[in-house]
């Protein structure tokens, strides 16, 4: 790991093991559905049910810095806290944490590298105990924007040869077969933005979850035009496999100008004026 361009923000299963017990340590499993995190999860690792707390019932992101505050103060994290946050079933979501709390300024947020999933298939213990979590207090930053796009910067860049959008979905959303995972229904649309390089999130990693190489990745990305002097804005169904991207892109690989669009399909595609192509 130590080939990436911020090394520090990927933690190993033997790091994590080796700070259980520590208390300046919260290690969060963020997720929609508790089922798996109830079956076995990493000992003390807290719960995150990411529905009401970082996404509206629509599932349009809280960019609130009260609604921050509350969460973290609850969940025992501290300005100084170290927070790993790892995916459960689904693996994006511990890259999607990492983004959104560097949003709001959380100084030292780091990423289980495999998740869980690597844990669990190392033979390491599990637990089913819910953490007992003595509440913190916590001061957010104000929002800095710079990680995250807008439906106007995504309108801008489309025909700019100057910025890629990458979509890092299913094939089958890309094709416009499915809507947020399912057929489209009522006022929804599905496709892709035009011009969209198609990139899915998952190719950045390891069968084991793990990411690839730094030289694995520069090959894939460049492969696909996604070079670091270009700007890029990723995109998904509402942001969470976006943000694995930008975090591969901008922590692993360096690039200066990512963001990513949280709004993504859930918004874009609701839209009766957007451009799409399928």
């Amino acid at each position: 790991m130590t080939t990436y361009a911020h090394p520090e923000v990927l933690v190993d299963t033997q790091w994590v093991a080796d700070h259980l017990n520590d208390p300046k340590v919260r290690i969060l499993e963020v997720d929609i559905n508790p089922t798996a995190y109830n079956a076995g999860h990493i000992p003390g690792a807290l719960f995150l049910n990411v529905v009401g707390t970082i996404l509206q019932p629509d599932f349009r992101t809280i960019m609130d810095k009260s609604a921050v505050e509350a969460l973290c103060a609850r969940s025992g994290i501290a300005n100084d806290t170290t927070v790993v946050a790892c995916g459960g079933d689904f693996i994006a979501f511990g890259a999607w944490m990492f983004w959104y709390l560097k949003i709001f300024g959380h100084r030292d947020v780091r990423v289980l590298n495999g998740n869980r999933k690597k844990w669990s298939d190392e033979g390491r213990p599990l637990s089913t105990e819910a953490p007992t979590i003595t509440p913190s207090t916590y001061v957010a930053q104000s929002p800095d924007f710079t990680p995250r796009a807008s439906q106007t910067n995504v309108r801008a860049a489309i025909g700019s040869p100057g910025t890629v959008l990458i979509d890092t979905r299913r094939p089958e959303e890309y094709r416009g077969e499915l809507f947020m995972m399912e057929p489209p229904k009522d006022n929804e649309r599905a496709g892709h933005i035009p011009g969209a390089t198609y990139l899915y999130y998952e190719d950045a990693l390891n069968p084991n979850g793990t990411f690839k190489s730094r030289a694995e990745l520069e090959t894939l990305y460049r492969g696909k035009g996604i070079t670091p002097e270009k700007d890029a804005i990723t995109y998904c169904a509402v942001g969470i496999r976006a943000a694995h991207t930008w975090f591969v892109l901008t922590q692993l690989l360096g690039y200066p100008r990512v963001r990513s669009y949280d709004g993504s399909w859930n918004e874009w595609g609701r839209l009766a004026d957007t451009p799409i192509e399928s």
